[in-house]
């Protein structure tokens, strides 16, 4: 079999990239980190007519504070993200998915934009983007769009990406200081994609009394899940409740790699190690467990 045939460009600039965006037809696909395009390229599911390279594009590589939000260019690496004195300030949740994806080399060349563009459902970016919703910037000829994370990500390798737009940049809003995270998921080997992951920022007072939360799912539906908790009142009384609020809203499909029914239940597990990582009984920081620990 010959290997499939494709042009390729490297535009300097954020204009050229989307004049030759538009130039393709829909025929183009747009090269960032490459950690999931090159893999589907090299199997044949992707065929595009011709690759743009933005990685030349310095001016979508960048972490900002502003206005109350972090602001995080498109080109952005995951290592980046994962060592940012900013986003481990203002976003630790972040910070602590990001380190979670892939290997070292992986998150060297991945990028944010990257992630979010390929929606894959159980992909830490994207379920971190739905948790803390987070606002999606896009640019085409048309102008430019702003999108939130939950309407972003419509369903598996689905965005809501219109033809000739190019995600520029992220905006997440800083949460305020009485807020808590946790991440918690079960992969089969360190680094592998999730089964299913867990992430929840839990809101205390200043009594340190919770308040609400908010649980996001990955792995466990055509996109990542959100639930808001309202009215518990301390760690017992909102284990008891979220893991069970969110496996009536999860919708898990079974695969290779795990059946519906062992997702479900990972799902309960997952959400429960990460709302307890917000109450002080496991460090948030903790390291990831595969699943030779369930």
């Amino acid at each position: 079999m010959k290997p499939p045939r494709f042009a390729y460009a490297r535009p300097e600039t954020l204009d050229g990239a989307i004049a030759m965006l538009a130039e393709s037809d829909d025929t183009a696909k747009i090269l960032a980190g490459g950690q999931s395009l090159m893999p589907m390229l090299n199997l044949r599911v992707a065929a595009p007519a011709a690759l743009i390279d933005i990685n030349r594009i310095a001016e979508l590589a960048f972490i900002a504070r502003a206005g109350g939000e972090i602001r995080i260019g498109a080109m952005t690496r995951h290592r980046a993200l994962e060592v940012s004195p900013e986003i481990r300030s203002a976003l630790p949740i972040l910070s602590r998915a990001a380190g979670e994806i892939g290997h070292m080399a992986i998150r060297n060349r991945g990028t944010i934009g990257g992630s979010l563009a390929h929606a894959d459902p159980a992909a830490e970016l994207p379920l971190v983007s739905v948790l803390l919703d987070a606002k999606i910037i896009t640019r085409s000829r048309s102008g430019e769009r702003t999108i939130t994370a939950r309407d972003f990500l419509l369903g598996p390798m689905t965005s809501a990406l219109g033809a000739g737009e190019i995600i520029t940049e992220i905006r997440f809003p800083i949460p305020p200081g009485g807020v808590r995270f946790g991440f918690a998921e079960m992969c089969r080997r360190r680094g592998d994609f999730a089964i299913v992951a867990a992430a929840c920022a839990v809101s205390f007072d200043a009594r340190r009394r919770c308040i609400g939360a908010r649980i996001a799912i990955g792995g466990a539906g055509s996109a990542p899940i959100a639930i808001d908790l309202d009215g518990a009142e301390g760690p017992d009384s909102l284990i008891a409740q979220a893991p069970e609020a969110a496996a009536r809203a999860a919708d898990p499909a079974a695969d290779i790699h795990a059946s519906a029914d062992f997702r479900l239940r990972l799902v309960r597990v997952m959400t429960a190690r990460a709302i307890r990582q917000c109450f002080g009984d496991a460090p948030p920081d903790a390291p990831a467990r595969d699943a030779n620990d369930a």
